[in-house]
């Protein structure tokens, strides 16, 4: 067994990381072109949202399949085959959407093919390690995502800028190919099947479902997504409307300021890690989770305040978020039998994308009911919507102090 300071371990991880972020050039660029599209598509806020989800619709239909295969088959196919729909989704967004119809399609096929890499590219990476090890690997992993999504916003922005929004999907399509060559050639075959014991049959999920240790995780990665997509999907054009609220507007791009932001994902997902490994992982774990959530549901009513405030309130919001995002992946990982880990991959992924799916569009809709995205109330009443489990944190973590 590998140990988390040999030079093996350390080029197995550097490897994963840098694939995942590859993988992930195409993740951000609906959100970050959303007001560019709306206009041009002349789409509400509603059909935003949904546009939005529907990636992570894709996600959650795709992982309980590609998940549970990696405990009977190379978790490096999958991560390949994945990586392969995912440059498919990036390119048919790039040269045939047109309108609602053709986003919905190809967000959905973008989705689908990160369902096939985040998860079974953890899975590819936790096989070869055990312990504060197997712990550290996974929040440097789940750290890369924020790295991923931070690079998608800025080439996705620079891109459409200089070259118009098809160039900056046509980019995102190349990246997944380039992660898929280097996982298939650069990392060794991950484990079918535990050495020990037999997996379960194929999408049998009740050995997971019983799991009590495993399902509270699964709970707080559901609350945990359910604020960061929402943010996420909203971000950019969230600043744009702060932007028309100031009297210069914003010194910096909207999208340039939601890469500023984002930077703080990795940061904040290692050190909120360690702070577990330190100080318990459930009690970090609420500490930021209430935190992020008190801070959402107050955040969109700013939108006025000087643009410096805003910002400074949304890194804040933002790194908050992040502060729970390792510790619960690898609490997860840390509380499964390894024969289960890819069953409890799909069961951990299905859930916090399902409500990821539904984040955007229940954003969106608070905004249209509200009043729209020019009235700073119904911002902050969209925000509020994905702030409230998070701030509701307390009250959970009572109820498992008790039981």
């Amino acid at each position: 067994m590998t140990t988390h300071k040999s030079p093996s371990a350390l080029r197995l991880t550097l490897t994963m990381c840098v694939a995942e972020a590859l993988s992930m050039t195409g993740f951000a660029c609906y959100t970050t072109l959303l007001p560019t599209l709306m206009q041009a598509w002349d789409l509400n806020n509603s059909e935003a949202g949904l546009i939005g989800g529907v990636f992570y619709a894709g996600y959650m239909l795709a992982v309980p399949m590609l998940s549970s295969l990696t405990d009977r088959v190379d978790s490096r196919r999958i991560y390949v085959g994945a990586c392969v729909l995912s440059a498919a989704g990036a390119a048919g967004f790039a040269l045939l959407a047109h309108g609602l119809a053709g986003a919905l399609f190809f967000q959905f096929l973008i989705g689908a093919g990160l369902g096939g890499t985040y998860m079974p590219g953890l899975k590819t990476l936790t096989d070869h390690f055990e312990g504060r090890a197997q712990s550290r690997g996974t929040a440097y992993y789940t750290a890369s995502f924020g790295v991923g999504s931070t690079i998608s916003i800025i080439a996705s922005g620079k891109i459409a800028l200089l070259f118009g929004w098809q160039w900056a999907f046509a980019f995102g399509a190349i990246g997944p190919v380039v992660a898929a060559l280097l996982v298939f050639n650069a990392m060794p075959a991950g484990r079918s099947q535990s050495a020990h014991a037999k997996s379960p049959a194929l999408l049998d999920f009740r050995p997971v479902l019983k799991n009590r240790g495993t399902m509270l995780y699964v709970l707080g990665y559901s609350a945990h997504n359910y604020e960061l997509f929402g943010q996420r999907s909203w971000m950019v054009a969230f600043l744009v409307f702060v932007g028309t609220q100031q009297p210069e507007g914003l010194p910096l791009a909207a999208a340039t300021l939601a890469a500023m932001i984002n930077v703080l994902g990795p940061v904040m997902s290692v050190t909120g890690n360690e702070l577990a490994l330190r100080f318990g992982r459930q009690r970090m774990i609420f500490l930021f989770m209430t935190l992020s959530g008190a801070i959402a549901c107050g955040i969109g009513f700013t939108a006025a305040w000087p643009w410096t405030g805003v910002f400074m309130l949304m890194c804040v919001h933002y790194g908050s978020m992040l502060g729970d995002s390792a510790a619960l992946t690898s609490g997860v990982v840390a509380a499964t039998p390894p024969q289960l880990r890819g069953a409890t991959m799909a069961v951990y992924s299905f859930a916090g994308f399902t409500v990821a799916f539904l984040a955007p569009l229940v954003f969106g809709v608070v905004l249209d009911l509200a009043g729209g995205n020019r009235n700073v109330s119904a911002w902050g009443l969209a925000f509020a919507s994905i702030g409230i489990f998070g701030a509701c944190a307390p009250v959970a973590r009572w109820f498992c102090l008790r039981r």
